[in-house]
């Protein structure tokens, strides 16, 4: 795996969606830049989502990303709640598609599991691997970004495994 590879990893959600970069260079990951769309709970929700698709547009554009990895919706507590996330992570799996840019989708256990190994770990534990697998001396901020960050770690792994996959 000698080709170096920026790989965008998405938390989704409608108030605050979390994004991280990442470039793989010798196969090991980079921490390039992170960061978090907000939008106001004032604006309607298709405010929030044509905010979230241009703010992800801009990201695209000054990043330029090979792939992009999100989060797949996977637990709710609140339907309501879990459909506007899924909106949102409609527009975010859209606008990367129109770019061709490949899009990949985790559950949070399938990230959990990359991570720590361990499928059940807590946020904290996945935050604390974030931290260390990209040597940072303190944990991203918000979650939002961590999480994020955590998406494309776990993309990054899925990587290793698909090319050994396929070399064996």
């Amino acid at each position: 795996m000698n080709e170096n590879i920026k790989i965008l990893g998405i938390d989704p959600g409608t108030a605050t969606t979390g994004w991280g970069l990442i470039e793989e260079k010798k196969g090991e990951p980079i921490l390039i830049a992170y960061g978090c769309i907000e939008t106001p709970k004032t604006h309607s929700d298709v405010k929030r989502l044509e905010e979230i698709a241009r703010d992800l547009r801009h990201i695209l554009d000054t990043y330029k990303p090979d792939e992009v990895a999100i989060e797949d919706l996977f637990f709710f507590k609140n339907l309501k709640t879990a459909i506007k996330v899924a909106q949102a992570r409609g527009v975010l799996m859209l606008i990367p598609t129109e770019k061709k840019i490949p899009v990949f989708e985790y559950t949070p256990l399938q990230i959990k599991q990359a991570l720590t190994g361990y499928g059940r770990a807590e946020k904290k534990q996945v935050q604390i691997m974030v931290q260390n697998i990209l040597s940072l001396k303190k944990i991203p901020q918000p979650d939002d970004a961590a999480d994020a960050l955590a998406v494309a770690l776990c993309r990054q792994q899925s990587r290793k495994v698909e090319l050994l996959d396929s070399q064996g």
